[in-house]
């Protein structure tokens, strides 16, 4: 008979007194089914950049934890959402542990907003989004009158919940005092303007969230998922430290009266988090002044673990380690940031007149899509439709970006774990446009841990026309 154990086979034979004897022969057991313990969707990368109407042609590069060195076999998904898409995996083995596979993907985008391909690999499924781009490159504004009409009919049904007095507190006037009223402390009212979640029924807090939530994107881990995360992160920090933060603090307002012809701005956030969207004329004509950051970086809640700024970090970490040794050296600078240097709250600072770093275009092909696709997360936290159409206009400046950082002292050329480890590590994407700042701070209420800052600009576009 043959008895196979721990990857060994035995032949074994009865010898007449009713004796067994076995030989161990070379046998090797592999397995007949591929197999991986986790897909990774939420940091996919992709070789190139989409737009309405255009044919496409480039690849995503998804992780995945677990395999266990078998074949698979090819497959093919179409898109949804935005549709015309077709990802194809071609057939290949899996690396015993950690890996990554590659989709190549082809057709023409039937319109702008997101493309979502859901895939199954190794007993395992997840969703990656591909944002596609407005097919002209506009001005700024974008004209998506459906979804500010969606946004302008939530807020009215918003007002309506509130007394008169509270509707005084949360439509203000429109004009650069208040517009710059916004700030990264837990502070609540005391150093921005608007109604604190705080003082909000159950209903009232329901319609002024889904109010919030139609202005912002609806990419896993960024827009309206990234919000809420952060705003439950302050509870985390309650419980931790006492007092002195809360998600109640967290503010709406409107700068202006809500509507499809005139012009508002729509505010909301609180401690770690804060949204300015203009609107006019039934179209978004300005997507900053915007902050993020997050304490804890990650923790674990009723099973679930949070990490609402991974993504932020691990796109900044790829980017650079996309660079070679010789153009780190040239976007590294010798300052110390404490912070980003276009604060939250602050109605002064204004924009260095120099670009620092490397440029862009002197950067690899490979380099400069992770320039583009580092900028992500930030978009995506707007609505589908201005995600794309800015990020079709940062890509049309992405030649004259420049990117620099600061300390990362043990960053490494090709290895992104090396970057955004410590206290003061640093990073800018600065352009005829887009600004963007990213940064590692020693904890307050976690002071063994570091937790991340970041804030999100626009040279042309910050309280536009106020």
């Amino acid at each position: 008979m043959k008895l196979k154990s721990l990857g060994l086979s035995f032949l074994c034979f009865f010898i007449f007194w009713g004796v067994q004897s076995c030989k161990e022969s070379s046998t090797t057991i592999t397995p007949t089914s591929a197999s991986v313990t986790a897909l990774n969707c939420s940091s996919v990368t992709f070789s190139a950049t989409a737009t309405s109407g255009t044919a496409y042609s480039g690849t995503a590069t998804i992780a995945y934890t677990g395999g266990n060195a078998a074949a698979y076999t090819a497959s093919t998904v179409s898109s949804t959402g935005v549709t015309g898409l077709t990802a194809t995996l071609s057939a290949g083995t899996l690396a015993s542990g950690a890996g990554t596979l590659s989709y190549s993907i082809t057709g023409t985008p039937s319109s702008s907003g997101t493309a979502a391909f859901a895939i199954t690999v190794g007993g395992q499924s997840c969703t990656f989004n591909l944002t596609v781009a407005a097919a002209s490159s506009g001005s700024g504004s974008t004209t998506t009158t459906g979804s500010v009409a969606k946004v302008v009919e939530l807020a009215n049904a918003f007002l309506a919940t509130l007394s008169t007095s509270q509707q005084s507190s949360v439509v203000l006037t429109l004009n650069l005092t208040n517009a710059k009223k916004w700030s990264n402390l837990p502070c609540g009212v005391q150093c921005r303007q608007g109604l604190a979640f705080s003082t909000l029924s159950a209903t009232q807090l329901a319609a002024a969230k889904a109010v919030i939530q139609a202005a912002s994107g609806s990419t896993e881990n960024e827009g309206y998922s990234e919000f809420l995360q952060i705003n439950a992160a302050d509870d985390v920090l309650a419980t931790k430290s006492g007092g002195g933060y809360s998600s109640g603090y967290y503010i709406i307002a409107f700068l202006g009266t809500p509507s499809t012809t005139g012009k508002w701005m729509l505010q909301f956030g609180g401690h770690h988090y804060a949204q300015s969207v203009t609107y006019e004329a039934g179209a978004v004509v300005s997507t900053t002044p915007s902050h993020q950051g997050i304490e804890p970086k990650s923790w674990t809640s009723n099973g679930v673990t949070y990490s609402p700024m991974a993504d932020e970090r691990n796109v900044m970490a790829n980017m650079l380690a996309s660079f070679t040794t010789a153009e780190l050296a040239s976007a590294k600078i010798t300052s110390t940031f404490s912070d980003v240097t276009m604060v939250p709250g602050s109605t002064t600072n204004t924009f260095p007149t120099t670009k620092l770093g490397v440029k862009v275009s002197t950067l690899s092909t490979a380099a400069q899509a992770k320039v583009l696709a580092a900028m992500m997360p930030w978009l995506n936290d707007l609505d589908d439709a201005s995600a794309a159409a800015f990020t079709k206009i940062y890509q049309n400046e992405l030649a004259d970006t420049y990117v620099t950082y600061a300390s990362n002292t043990s960053g490494t050329s090709g290895n992104a774990a090396t970057f955004f480890t410590a206290n003061t590590d640093y990073v800018r994407i600065d352009g005829p446009s887009v600004w963007i700042e990213f940064i590692c701070q020693t904890g307050v209420v976690y002071p063994s841990e570091i937790h991340y800052h970041s804030v999100y600009r626009d040279h042309k576009r910050d309280y536009i026309g106020l």
